[in-house]
């Protein structure tokens, strides 16, 4: 019960964000407050998209609330946040990381591992490349099949057999290429990728599952949604530099305008000081000439 009302909130949330049922946030912050994941509010924040896999790296340290991110999206059909230059930084940030640990895992094979000429590695490549391809078609047939897509998946089982044909053929040619005994050591290789380990000696239900599995297609979508952002990167990230610089400028020049009327008030200020105190001087003169005429008076009365 208490796992169908979450669900029911979270999508309330999403679809009126903080404002329903006149509440706000429960973090008690605005979307657009530095604490909250630009790349969550755009879906594509990695800790996400890789949340319960063999890479699963806990969750972000920034807010997910789907209440925010439905904020967010009302206030960007009004206003441009320029928040796709944020996740791009992001998301550039966690693949040149993967992709550093995918060449130290690389170096570490290639010293552990026998080296292959040249001409059994590219024979090597030849059925990585039909498996990757057998893999992910296998993969999208199931996916096909799950979703009640028969017709779809039945299309795919002809391109597959091809695959498999042609891998079964490039497999005996790099078999032949080679002594028996350098062929049965396992020769493993780094998925591109997600950086997972592969064999050219993998079976099909391997493939479909490395292919077709969370952790591969996870990197997929962030790979294809970064490839996606940076199409308009450099524009976008000067656009967003005009605007910051502009609303600097109107700062500046609200700062300067209300210092300008400080000064002018300070000034009107003084000046009224000084014309209380001018004419206090000037009363105290006259009622000083008057105690003076009044004592000369009486001293003339007197005598």
């Amino acid at each position: 019960m208490g796992s169908a009302h979450d669900q029911m909130r979270a999508m309330l949330d999403q679809l009126m964000g903080t404002g329903r049922n006149g509440q706000t946030s429960r973090y008690q912050v605005q979307y657009n407050d530095p604490k909250v994941c630009k790349s969550f509010l755009l879906y594509c924040c990695p800790r996400d998209i890789l949340a319960s896999t063999r890479l699963d790296i806990g969750e972000c340290k920034k807010i997910h609330d789907n209440a925010l991110r439905a904020d967010f999206e009302k206030a960007q059909q009004k206003f441009d946040h320029y928040y796709d230059v944020d996740a791009t930084e992001h998301l550039q940030a966690f693949i040149s990381d993967s992709d550093r640990k995918t060449e130290v895992a690389r170096k570490r094979l290639s010293e552990t591992q026998e080296k292959l000429t040249a001409e059994v590695a590219e024979k090597e490549n030849a059925v990585y490349e039909l498996a990757e391809k057998l893999g992910q078609t296998l993969a999208k047939a199931e996916e096909f099949g799950a979703q009640g897509m028969v017709d779809d998946s039945l299309k795919l089982m002809g391109e597959i057999e091809d695959l498999l044909k042609k891998k079964s053929e490039a497999i005996d040619i790099y078999r032949n290429s080679m002594s028996v005994s350098s062929y049965q050591q396992q020769h493993l290789r780094v998925c591109d990728v997600c950086t997972a380990y592969l064999s050219s000696q993998d079976n099909n239900r391997r493939l479909a599952d490395h292919f077709g599995g969370k952790l591969h297609l996870g990197f997929m979508k962030i790979r294809e949604k970064l490839s996606e952002l940076e199409k308009n990167y450099e524009e976008r990230h000067e656009a967003r530099r005009k605007f910051y610089e502009q609303e600097r400028y109107k700062r500046d020049d609200k700062r300067s305008h209300r210092s300008r009327i400080g000064d002018r008030n300070e000034r009107n200020r003084r000046s009224r000081s000084r014309s209380r105190h001018s004419r206090h001087r000037s009363r105290s003169r006259s009622r000083s000439r008057t105690h003076k005429h009044d004592r000369r008076d009486r001293d003339r009365r007197r005598y």
